[in-house]
């Protein structure tokens, strides 16, 4: 079961759409991305820190997207993150896309698994311990 959603608003520019004023579908992505790394801001979590200091990046290792409704320049747009499951070095995000506000018009759903890596090496590492006290105080 998702735990609580991360909201966060985001516009549509036209450098976002392809030639007819719709976003190019790779575009999202970068949105849930977005999402994503604000919801660990809002942790006070700074990944650039974790990089440097504690040799720790995230990288996504899977994605499963659905596109229901197109997005269009100038659209308002709500970006939600729900961690749905983590294990030792993972998490998994329910993320969604809507147009408006949250519960507004569902646009994009997906699935998400982001592993948290050794910056040097690239090999799993154990999620940092302030996120872990997050995730489990839910």
């Amino acid at each position: 079961m998702p735990m609580r959603r991360f909201s966060w608003p985001i516009r549509v520019y036209w450098e976002d759409t392809d030639g007819g004023g719709i976003v190019y579908y790779a575009n999202y992505l970068k949105y849930l991305e977005r999402a994503r790394s604000e919801w660990l801001r809002s942790m006070g979590i700074d990944q650039g820190a974790l990089q440097r200091d504690e040799r720790i990046q995230f990288a996504v290792v899977e994605a499963q997207v659905r596109y229901r409704r197109p997005a269009r320049y100038d659209d308002l747009l709500v970006v939600t993150a729900a961690v749905e499951s983590w294990r030792g070095a993972s998490v998994t995000f329910a993320q969604e896309i809507h147009r408006g506000e949250e519960g507004g018009e569902l646009l994009v759903t997906a699935t998400v698994r982001a592993a948290c890596l050794d910056a040097d090496t690239l090999k799993p590492r154990p999620l940092p311990p302030r996120m872990l006290e997050e995730l489990r105080s839910g």
